[in-house]
C-alpha cells in the first residue's frame, strides 16, 4: 500500500518508544516520523469499573488491558509529524463530555458513582496529530472506540463507544478548543451504522456529518469477526474541502490479522 501516513491500532506503548521504533525499523521502508502516546489501557484505577465485584482485573482499568500501554495506538509518517502540537484528549472524563450517555443500573449510576466519577471518555485514546505534507498541514483525528460486546443490559461499552465516535462531533464544534486545519478522521470505531450491538445511529450521524465526506469505497466492511462476520469497522473520513483522488480497502490477510487495511489519497 506504501502509504506515507500511516494509523496503527493495537500497537503496545512503551515510555521510549523503543517498541514502535523497532516496528517502523523492521519495515521495507521504515518511517522516518512516529507518534504515539501513553494510552488508557491498562492505566489501573481503584474501582470495580465492569461491575463484577472485584476490583484491579484488565476491565477495572481506564480501558481494558492487563498492563499499562497494552494495545495502543501509533501515527507513523513520511512527512515531520508537529509532536509539540498534537493534542491528547484522553483523560477528559466522560462523564464531562456535553450529552454523555452514561449508563445506568435500576436508576443508579452504573457501576457506581465513584467508578462512573473517574472514567475517562477514552478506551484507547483520541488524538489530533498534525503533519507537514508538502500540500500544507493534514491534521489526523486518530482514535480507537469501545466493542459494544462484553456487558450487561446496562450497555456500559455500547455506550461508551458511541460517545467515543461522536467525540469528534463535538471536537469539530469547537467544544475542546480550536479546531486543527484540514482535519481527517481516521480510526477503528466498533461500529457499523446498519448492523450488530454498536450504537448505530450515533455512527450513522458521523457518516453524514456534512463537515466530512466517506469516501464511496469504503463503504464496505473492513473486518471479519467470528461471532458477527464481516462488518464495517474501521473508517477514514476526510474533512470535506479536502479532495480525495482515490480510496480502497485492501484484501484482507487472515493470517495476519481480522481487519483490513483501508486508505485515501488526500489532497489538503
Amino acid at each position: 500500500a506504501a502509504p506515507d501516513i500511516l494509523v496503527l491500532q493495537g500497537v503496545d506503548w512503551d515510555f521510549e518508544g523503543r517498541a514502535l521504533r523497532a516496528l517502523s525499523d523492521g519495515l521495507d521502508r521504515p518511517f522516518p516520523y512516529v507518534f504515539s502516546q501513553q494510552p488508557n489501557t491498562g492505566v489501573a484505577t481503584d474501582f470495580d469499573m465492569d461491575g463484577d465485584g472485584r476490583r484491579f482485573g484488565p476491565r477495572d482499568a481506564q480501558g481494558y488491558g492487563t498492563f499499562r500501554g497494552q494495545g495502543g495506538m501509533a501515527v507513523l509518517s513520511r512527512y515531520p509529524i508537529r509532536t509539540k502540537q498534537a493534542r491528547a484528549f484522553s483523560t477528559i472524563l466522560w462523564q464531562d463530555i456535553p450529552g454523555a450517555a452514561l449508563p445506568t443500573r435500576d436508576g443508579a449510576p452504573f457501576p457506581s458513582a465513584d467508578a462512573q466519577a473517574a472514567q475517562r471518555l477514552s478506551s484507547v485514546a483520541h488524538w489530533a496529530v498534525p503533519i507537514e505534507t508538502p500540500d500544507g498541514v493534514l491534521t489526523i483525528l486518530a482514535w480507537h472506540g469501545s466493542t459494544p460486546a462484553f456487558d450487561g443490559p446496562e450497555d456500559k461499552n455500547g455506550k461508551r463507544g458511541g460517545d467515543e465516535a461522536r467525540f469528534w462531533q463535538l471536537y469539530l464544534d469547537g467544544a475542546f478548543g480550536p479546531v486543527a486545519p484540514n482535519p481527517v478522521v481516521i480510526g477503528q470505531s466498533n461500529i457499523d451504522p446498519n448492523k450488530g450491538e454498536g450504537q448505530r445511529a450515533v455512527m450513522a450521524r458521523l457518516l453524514a456529518d456534512a463537515r466530512l465526506q466517506d469516501p464511496t469505497l469504503l463503504r464496505a466492511p473492513t473486518v471479519n469477526w467470528p461471532q458477527t462476520g464481516p462488518m464495517r469497522a474501521s473508517y477514514i473520513l476526510p474533512a470535506a474541502h479536502l479532495r480525495v483522488t482515490r480510496a480502497a480497502i485492501e484484501p484482507r490477510i487472515p493470517e495476519a490479522s481480522r481487519h483490513s487495511l483501508i486508505w485515501a489519497d488526500i489532497i489538503p
